[in-house]
């Protein structure tokens, strides 16, 4: 039912933690596929051990590439996971009791514009708000969750940037084109077995995480921007 992409550029020492975490989900899952992104330029690791599918690029192809990795999967569902994030043992549970409400895009930390642009924002999930209850956002990130036809969204209009923006385009393309919602499930503070990251803040903010980078908040303003200029309604304009 599940299929679980992984990614491995410059973290690649938790790998076994999410591999553990990921097969002791109280929810089974089909198989694991990691990308590794021009392992080259990254910590040496020995991918091979860990018992998992894994492409190899000799090109760092970002973050486009392990949405369409996902694609050649061959379950209903596809998750995804940052290279920092340890999911809570019910998180595919969580998931999957969400799903049955409807179709979305969901996520262990979203975002809710504030304006046609990525900052100000509000955030919920593990990094924000501890909602109780299902709350709907422009985008998701960290984990993500949906149905493997869904990932079709994303490459419906040429990317608005290869550097960065996915998961804004993902969500944004998906709500335009086939009225699919992003949203994150329930992250009760009480309750970190349905979360869908739990060592983030450990594990995230070191000198390889991607916002540190000088342009970070400057390219996703504009992608937001654009997004907007083609007709995307954020969650408060709807």
């Amino acid at each position: 039912m599940i299929t679980v992409i992984l990614n491995c550029y410059k973290r690649a020492e938790y790998l076994r933690e999410q591999i553990e975490a990921i097969r002791n989900q109280s929810v089974d899952i089909d198989e694991i596929m990691i990308w590794s992104n021009k392992p080259e330029e990254g910590q040496q690791y020995n991918l091979d051990s860990l018992g998992v599918k894994v492409a190899y690029s000799n090109t760092n192809l970002k973050f486009h590439a392990r949405f369409a990795y996902a694609l050649l999967a061959k379950s209903e569902y596809v998750a995804f996971f940052d290279d920092d994030t340890i999911p809570g043992k019910d998180w595919f549970l969580n998931c999957l009791d969400t799903m049955q409400d409807s179709n979305y895009i969901l996520g262990t930390t979203g975002v809710r514009l504030e304006s046609d642009k990525y900052d100000p924002h509000t955030k919920f999930g593990w990094n924000g708000t501890h909602n109780n209850k299902l709350e709907f956002v422009d985008l998701v990130g960290h984990a993500w969750f949906m149905r493997r036809s869904t990932l079709k969204n994303l490459w419906l209009e040429d990317p608005i940037s290869w550097e960065n923006g996915e998961d804004i385009q993902l969500s944004a393309f998906a709500y335009m084109h086939n009225n699919i919602k992003t949203a994150v499930p329930p992250h009760p503070v009480n309750n970190k077995d349905l979360w869908g990251s739990i060592a983030g803040m450990e594990k995230g903010n070191d000198a390889a995480a991607s916002h540190w980078k000088s342009n970070h908040s400057t390219l996703r303003n504009e992608i937001c921007q654009e997004l907007a200029n083609k007709g995307y309604k954020r969650v408060l304009k709807r």
